[in-house]
């Protein structure tokens, strides 16, 4: 089967099978040089690739819930989606969840995802209070804080590269309603987007998008959404479906040009407003949209996600937002957030500051353009993420992460290295 992650770049040929078969999943794995664990798909680049995958979709059975606590049990199969169509409803959310709900459970212990309130509420693995792994010998382990705690904190955050999830506890946060108090803040430049984001902090969700095309006194103007859940006892939650796109568009379709036209329009429509709105609304809006990775061309695109520590955070993105605009190479998805403090997880991506998350077409000299912007974002002390990445080197990798010593000895020493890679392991190192 040939399998991609949702940039759609890089693609490979693989040989799968699924997580649901345990006996015949051992001895698959025992037959293989390497494998790795492939959830739905929606990391974006090769984090979930390799020439032999195990399939854990179909491993999707909810095991148990406990009403008072709020603690869930669920196989890692299970989609984010799957989660809210069941317990919204009930009064419950996930305490942390990423922009899209169509992710497994595994997946997002794997890449330790955040959200729209990690200043306040961290990663998802805050939520975790234990997964089952299965290691390369196929013996079963239980982790959590407690136990196993240098394997949770490899795990979470370690794409794959320990084990293989099969079950996971989970934390869900009590809701009174199904749709969130959202105030929109339009700024002018950088600066204004930056006292923005600090003025709301104390607000529990926050993002913004981002005009990367604007220029001069406009550079890095953007429209700030934070919001609260709303307390009106209505909990009625469906999934709004708009029309999918049907093909992969021409590659001339995406340019400058009309990015920079998108830009101007959508900021120029917005204002200041204060709104109710749904729970798919507010944290998932492009996943109404189905297959929009089409929109970026038969030949994808990278997200290039980077964090900058807060006190070099805004002379570094006032440097990296002129690099992109002076190139013309920008993105309409451009999402600006706020970090918390780092955790202990060794390969956790976020730390103390301001992250920003853009797309970028797969044409010529764009591979040049995001090597500029990773020299950017280590002078500043930053870091890319591995799940949204497709292409970073094992250099610049390195230079953000200093427990990744530590994460290659926990592989090392339970052979997880001669049996767990995938295509971005490979070429990072670990």
């Amino acid at each position: 089967m040939n399998l991609s992650g949702w940039g759609n770049y890089p693609q490979i040929d693989s040989e799968s099978i699924g997580l649901d078969k345990k006996q015949a999943l051992l001895d698959w794995i025992d037959d293989k040089d390497e494998v790795i664990a492939f959830g739905n798909g929606r990391s974006y680049g090769d984090s979930a690739l390799s020439q032999h995958v195990v399939l854990c979709r179909p491993h999707n059975y909810f095991l148990g819930f406990d009403e008072v606590s709020g603690l869930l049990h669920v196989q890692a199969g299970v989609l984010l989606s799957e989660i809210l169509e069941v317990f919204v409803k009930r009064g419950w959310f996930l305490e942390v969840t990423p922009g899209t709900r169509l992710i497994t459970v595994g997946g997002a212990i794997a890449s330790d995802v955040h959200g729209k309130n990690h200043h306040q509420a961290g990663c998802f693995s805050n939520s975790v209070k234990s997964f089952q792994l299965m290691l390369p010998d196929g013996k079963i382990v239980n982790c959590s804080q407690s136990e196993n705690h240098e394997l949770f904190n490899a795990t979470c955050g370690g794409m794959g590269l320990t084990g293989i999830i099969l079950d996971a506890e989970i934390s869900l946060t009590k809701i009174n309603s199904a749709f969130i108090d959202q105030q929109t803040i339009k700024t002018a430049n950088l600066r204004e987007t930056f006292e923005a984001f600090e003025k709301y902090q104390d607000v529990t969700y926050s993002v913004a998008w981002m005009d990367c095309l604007a220029r001069g006194d406009n550079l890095g103007r953007g429209l700030l959404m934070v919001g609260e859940f709303c307390d009106d006892g209505n909990l009625y939650y469906q999934v709004k479906r708009k029309p999918g796109v049907p093909f992969s568009f021409p590659g001339f379709a995406l340019n400058s040009w009309s990015i920079r036209a998108f830009n101007a329009l959508y900021y120029g429509r917005a204002s200041a407003s204060r709104q109710k709105v749904d729970i798919e609304s507010f944290f998932y809006p492009l996943d109404a949209i189905a297959d929009w990775n089409r929109i970026y061309g038969r030949k994808g695109f990278v997200q290039y996600q980077f964090v900058l520590p807060r006190a070099s955070s805004f002379e570094g993105l006032r440097e990296i937002l002129k690099v992109i605009s002076d190139e013309g190479k920008g993105s309409f998805l451009a999402v600006l957030k706020l970090c918390g403090a780092e955790n202990e997880n060794l390969l956790s991506f976020p730390l103390e500051g301001y992250s920003l998350a853009l797309d970028f077409k797969i044409e010529p000299g764009v591979f040049d353009l995001i090597n500029l912007l990773d020299q950017r974002v280590l002078h500043h002390g930053g870091r890319i993420y591995l799940a949204k990445d497709a292409r970073v080197s094992q250099a610049v990798f390195e230079k953000g992460y200093a427990s990744v010593d530590q994460f290659r000895d926990i592989r090392q020493h339970y052979k997880m290295n001669h049996k767990f890679n995938s295509l971005q392991s490979r070429r990072v190192g670990i």
